[in-house]
């Protein structure tokens, strides 16, 4: 596993024209760094809008790849011939029965749980991270996760042709391990939580030169999910949503969305409106949501206990900033226990036929949440953003959906089993009811 060379060129082709403190504003050439070295303020990828406002239309946008590549002018990377697994370009889904249950109108699923090629948002960061990576000269990948990224890390890199190790908590969900294993890295095994394991990895990278997606390739890797805020604009016919809901782990996701409907509207591809952004974690991990309670303008680290494992992280890097997004906006951000997660996974599955991953219950269970204290519009353009498989976290779900009724291969034991089942229905219905 060799060390990278970084190149220090940059095409022509580019539209990124810098790396850029969000903090002090100091800039820095587009190398493998994210941290400013005056203020110690993340690094964010700078862009020439004017020259994107000239070479992108509506109609060159629907011309391109069917993936997030076709987006590649807003994207981080000089080359024209990205790392395209066909990541991107997921389903928003009209979710009229889900929206019925919760009293809603006009609802929409932005349904990353079938992402290529593993089944999450991370599709997308990695696919830009590592298209990166291998122009600034890495041979070998790397990142800290709580599962998703690991997967998508190792997928993309064999794909790629790079050497890939990754690092994760020890106790994540054996779904999400096996996810891992079958691309062949080396995987790192952390007796600790993804904070702990975080910084393991920032010693490693500082040690051995590695490129890791979210540490010194993270300007770069979180741009990947500013996509999900193109892609939802443009299924909406080139509009912008009034209201959407999303999970909240490390924050990034929450605040590139937002950026990506603000380069739309930069660059006249969308009319500029008002749009509410509210956000999602768990009870047993929610520094963020409690900081929003308590109207604190900082985070207060703390210890996860959760079984939304893929959004645990007690010290998230971008807090602060989804936090100024969700009041700005007139947002909001809460947080549910986890049987409400289970709860939320069930729901949407029954309702919409979408299985999702803890994070994604997580978001339904908040969206619920947000209904009942009438904190949604029920006229609200409302997206939900779904980031992983339900697949992946079977755990979650073992003991709270039933089990198969055995039957004989015989007609009067079908029928006998049907009659039970559907008494059991109705004294379901009964409980519900009372």
């Amino acid at each position: 596993m060799s060390q990278a060379t970084q190149t220090k060129t940059q095409s022509t082709a580019a539209t990124f024209r810098a790396l850029k403190c969000k903090e002090c504003g100091t800039e820095y050439e587009p190398k493998a760094i994210h941290v400013c070295e005056f203020c110690f303020g993340p690094l964010e990828v700078a862009y020439d809008y004017s020259e994107i406002r000239r070479r992108v239309t509506r109609e060159s946008i629907q011309a391109g790849p069917h993936s997030i590549w076709r987006y590649r002018e807003f994207l981080p990377v000089d080359s024209d011939q990205p790392i395209d697994v066909g990541t991107g370009l997921t389903p928003l889904v009209q979710a009229n029965r889900l929206a019925r249950r919760l009293g809603l109108n006009k609802l929409y699923i932005k349904n990353d749980a079938v992402n290529m090629p593993t089944l999450s948002f991370k599709d997308r960061v990695v696919s830009v991270a590592l298209t990166r990576a291998r122009e600034l000269g890495f041979s070998t990948v790397s990142c800290a996760s709580t599962g998703n990224l690991a997967n998508s890390t190792a997928a993309i890199a064999a794909h790629a042709g790079l050497d890939c190790c990754v690092f994760i908590p020890a106790d994540l969900e054996s779904g999400k391990v096996m996810g891992t294993l079958i691309y062949s890295p080396t995987v790192m095994a952390v007796q600790g939580n993804y904070d702990q394991v975080n910084r393991l990895c920032s010693e490693v990278a500082n040690t051995h030169g590695w490129g890791f997606v979210n540490i010194n390739l993270r300007p770069y890797y979180s741009e990947g999910s500013k996509t999900l805020g193109y892609e939802v604009a443009e299924q909406l016919g080139w509009q912008l949503p009034d209201h959407i809901v999303a999970p909240l782990a490390s924050g990034s996701l929450f605040t590139k969305i937002y950026k990506g409907f603000r380069e739309f509207v930069e660059v006249g591809l969308v009319e500029d409106k008002a749009v509410r952004f509210s956000g999602a974690q768990a009870d047993g991990c929610s520094p963020i949501a409690q900081a929003f309670r308590e109207e604190r303008d900082f985070i207060t680290p703390v210890k996860p206990s959760t079984i939304a494992k893929s959004i645990a992280i007690g010290n998230p890097a971008d807090g602060v900033y989804a936090l100024d997004i969700a009041r700005k906006t007139n947002g909001t951000i809460e947080s549910v226990s986890d049987a409400e997660i289970v709860d939320g996974i069930k729901l949407l599955a029954e309702t919409e036929g979408i299985f999702t991953e803890t994070a994604g219950g997580t978001t339904i269970a908040v969206l619920q949440k947000l209904v009942a204290a009438g904190k949604i519009d029920p006229d609200e353009t409302t997206v939900v953003y779904i980031t992983g498989n339900g697949l992946k976290t079977q755990e979650a779900v073992q003991g709270y959906v039933g089990e198969p009724l055995t039957i004989e291969p015989k007609l009067d034991s079908f029928e006998r089993a049907l009659e039970r089942s559907r008494t059991l229905d109705r004294l379901e219905w009964q409980q519900v009811l009372v």
